[in-house]
């Protein structure tokens, strides 16, 4: 019976799925909008201030992770909206 054939069931599965659903919908009940507004807030403010983790999120986040086929154009895009920030605040 080869891996992939029908009637394999292909394994036991993460034995910690089940616990890490209840962690999550747990977070989930816990954590409303206002919240995570709040967070988004501080870790921009950080990375404002020159925290380079927080930095290093919000863009992830926001802009995605570079890969090497954009990274320069993706640095391009990034020097041009520092560019208008730092007019905004002069």
């Amino acid at each position: 019976m080869g891996r992939f054939s029908a009637g394999n069931p292909g394994g036991p599965g993460n034995p910690h799925a089940g616990q890490v659903a209840k962690l999550r919908a747990a977070i989930l009940r816990a954590v409303d909008e206002g919240d995570i507004e709040t967070i988004i807030v501080k870790l921009v403010e950080q990375a404002r201030e020159g925290d380079l983790t927080a930095a290093r999120e919000v863009l992830d986040r926001t802009i995605g992770k570079a890969s090497q086929s954009d990274l320069l154009a993706r640095i391009e895009a990034l020097e041009t909206i520092a560019a208008g920030l730092s007019e905004d605040r002069a």
